[in-house]
């Protein structure tokens, strides 16, 4: 399993990114090999982090090479004070069933 880890500081959003930033969901949610999603807002840095899971490499590289990511990355620079993305393996995901544990 995969982790891809988006976290950004925020500028001022506009209607082209809240499409796009809804458009590219829907595309990650449709991917075979999507397991989930979460995000976090951090109240003292203000930063967001928005975690997608995913069955295998492949899969996360599908919404990586899609034609409305690209769009949105190259535009990134109107929306956002600067970003960083965590690709990581996942080894393991435990705990208790409330928080409904991911499985890959």
């Amino acid at each position: 399993m995969y982790s891809s880890t988006f976290i950004f500081s925020k500028k001022q959003f506009d209607d082209e990114f809240h499409s796009l930033d809804k458009t590219i969901a829907e595309i990650a949610r449709n991917i075979d090999g999507y397991l989930g999603e979460e995000a976090w807002e951090n109240p003292v840095t203000g930063l967001v982090s928005n975690v997608y899971y995913w069955a295998s490499l492949q899969a996360l590289e599908k919404l990586i090479h899609d034609p409305v990511h690209r769009q949105a990355k190259a535009n990134q620079a109107k929306w956002l004070n600067g970003y960083k993305v965590v690709i990581a393996q996942v080894k393991d995901i435990y705990g208790d069933e409330r928080l409904g544990i991911i499985s890959g």
